[in-house]
């Protein structure tokens, strides 16, 4: 009698089991699946603008904008953020506090083994601030050490890392704002920065008095340091990471939907990814030479 109860239990037990699984639960479910049903998905977000950032309680900027139109075409209507630290991102997204990263991050080896970038958004560019009137037709980081002008450059940016390479000696600053605040009060000649958050800060600061130049991609030994910006995602979801870019395919691929998209953040053909360079490129940190 033991043994029929033992196996009556083991049959129900069993049965549980296989019609729980049936019915599915929230954790059965890939990612995609669950944004899809629940209609949401949640970013992270840095509030760096005009990549992504909030502004009267609303998440915008050109990474949400793209966020939003493809997870559109992926049927999820409703993109929520959680605003943290830059260098929060990556381990708040492995630790699930959020499904993707919305910040426009470069593609870069280090972060490439902690996470799965989605294609190539954005293309890095670089530009540099003066005065109004001071540009004096420098183009880009060979003519500023030319002119021996005085340099800013922002501490962890890449612009400081090509200052150094080009053995120009640069005063570092802390945010966007105290490299144009050094320009103003002639404490610098000259700001680099990524030519987005340049042209961004100029045209959204009232009697700004100062100009940006064309953006450039800087040359270090023959080399242009090409960068990306992309979405982040969990390594395992490699299903939502490859939604994600047929989706953003739609849209990058037609210049005039780009820019319907990321236009009014200060984003330009310029900034298109053309495919020259492909997230697996910059994962491995293989940039083209200047004859490839």
């Amino acid at each position: 009698m033991k043994l029929k109860g033992l196996a009556a239990a083991t049959s129900i037990l069993a049965l549980t089991l296989t019609l729980g699984a049936c019915g599915g639960s929230d954790s059965d479910k890939s990612t995609l699946q669950k944004a899809i049903d629940d209609g949401k998905i949640t970013v992270g977000f840095a509030g760096e603008a005009p990549y992504s950032f909030e502004e009267g309680g609303e998440l915008q900027g050109a990474s949400v904008a793209l966020a939003k139109a493809v997870f559109k075409e992926l049927d999820v209507d409703d993109v929520e953020g959680v605003n943290t630290e830059f260098g929060s991102l990556i381990p708040g997204l492995n630790a699930d506090r959020f499904d993707a990263i919305s910040a426009g991050m470069s593609i870069l080896p280090d972060r490439c083994e902690q996470a799965s970038f989605g294609d190539p958004e954005f293309m890095y560019t670089t530009a540099l601030m003066t005065k109004e009137g001071k540009l004096d037709g420098m183009k880009n980081l060979d003519d500023v050490k030319k002119k021996g002008v005085k340099l800013a450059t922002m501490t962890g940016a890449i612009e400081s890392d090509y200052a150094k390479d080009l053995g120009i000696k640069t005063q570092q600053v802390g945010t966007p704002q105290d490299g144009m605040d050094a320009v103003t009060t002639g404490r610098a000649d000259v700001f680099a920065l990524t030519a987005i958050s340049l042209n961004w800060m100029e045209k959204n600061t009232e009697d700004s008095g100062v100009e940006v130049s064309d953006s450039f991609v800087q040359e270090i030994d023959g080399v242009p340091q090409v960068g990306a910006g992309a979405t982040v995602f969990r390594t395992d979801d490699k299903e939502l990471r490859d939604e994600w870019n047929k989706g953003l395919e739609k849209i990058v691929s037609d210049e005039k939907s780009y820019l319907d998209v990321v236009g009014d953040y200060g984003f330009t053909k310029e900034e298109r990814p053309d495919g020259s360079i492909t997230t697996d490129q910059l994962c491995k940190g293989e940039l083209p030479t200047a004859d490839s």
